[in-house]
């Protein structure tokens, strides 16, 4: 196991400068020569709004945190009081174990139990490497390492900046065909076509003072598989993408933070293997059997 100072890891690649936390196993901050390219939190501070973070093994919000699965109850504990839900899973406070770690990468790993909220054991990973051309790549792993099947779902949660002071006057591109309607508490209750809604961004437009808290999918894949969410203005873009593992979106203007400072400063765009309550709708869960691993690959470039 290799030491990490303070808990991060800065990785440091052409420009590219990278801060992981083992905290969350998180990513905490992306700068690209003097520009910011994530909205993120500074040294020693909480992250608010789930910023940065790893999201397993279900990301967004599970309503009631209960669900069933094999014949069997199991009840998570309410993370998100106001709208009675479980909220991104079980990891992201979890102290994450550094596996390996050079200048330009890091690997670290977590055991999650099974207990009353999860029916089998999950050995996960997560890979952080930091290209001087590509920008940051993101290997996440989960691998059922119990003796019963799991459901699993998986995201992370990082806010994308240009580095203005509001995202407001940002050109948005998102190639989603569907979109997931909601209710009150953020849980999908169907699912249609984005064109003629708010949130049908396939042709890139500026985001104005459009408040989005929106789950997408449907995505469409470039050549090489990936699917690219693109900020841009007209100095600079910042492109999150993703491999075919990772079939929704949720994005997220950050109207409803806790500090009224940080709103809006950047836009969540984050990458879901799954649907916000898929232990219940089953929208893009998938099912571990024993001995078996989830592999996806997400990742972030500033030009």
């Amino acid at each position: 196991m290799v030491a990490e100072a303070d808990g991060e890891h800065e990785l440091v690649a052409g420009n590219h400068r990278v801060v992981v936390v083992t905290a969350g196993g998180g990513l905490r901050a992306y700068q690209h020569g003097d520009r910011p390219v994530l909205d993120g939190y500074r040294a020693g501070a909480r992250p608010d709004g789930g910023r940065g973070q790893l999201l397993a093994p279900w990301p967004n919000r599970l309503a009631d945190g209960a669900y069933r699965f094999g014949g069997a109850d199991y009840q998570c504990p309410i993370t998100e009081p106001a709208r009675h839900t479980a909220i991104h899973g079980l990891v992201r406070w979890e102290a994450w174990d550094t596996a390996e770690a050079d200048r330009r990468r890091v690997a670290m790993t977590l055991r999650l139990p099974a207990g009353p909220c999860y029916p089998s054991d999950l050995h996960l990973r997560v890979e952080y490497t930091l290209d001087p051309a590509a920008g940051l790549a993101v290997a996440m792993e989960a691998t059922n390492v119990g003796g019963r099947p799991c459901p699993f779902g998986a995201g992370a949660h990082p806010y994308v900046t240009l580095g203005d002071p509001t995202i407001d006057r940002a050109t948005l591109r998102a190639p989603a065909a569907t979109v997931l309607d909601t209710d009150g508490r953020g849980i999908p209750t169907g699912r249609r076509p984005v064109a003629g809604t708010a949130v049908d961004f396939r042709q890139g437009r500026p985001i104005g003072d459009a408040r989005i808290d929106t789950c997408l999918t449907d995505l469409h894949r470039d050549e090489d598989g990936l699917s690219r969410v693109v900020l841009s203005n007209a100095r600079a873009a910042v492109t999150v993408w993703m491999d075919e593992s990772f079939g929704f979106l949720m994005l997220y203007t950050g109207d409803a933070l806790d500090d009224p400072g940080r709103r809006r400063q950047g836009l969540a765009v984050e990458p879901m293997t799954c649907a916000p309550d898929a232990f219940h709708n089953g929208y893009g869960l998938v099912v571990l059997e024993p001995d078996e691993t989830f592999r996806g690959t997400w990742g972030i470039s500033p030009t």
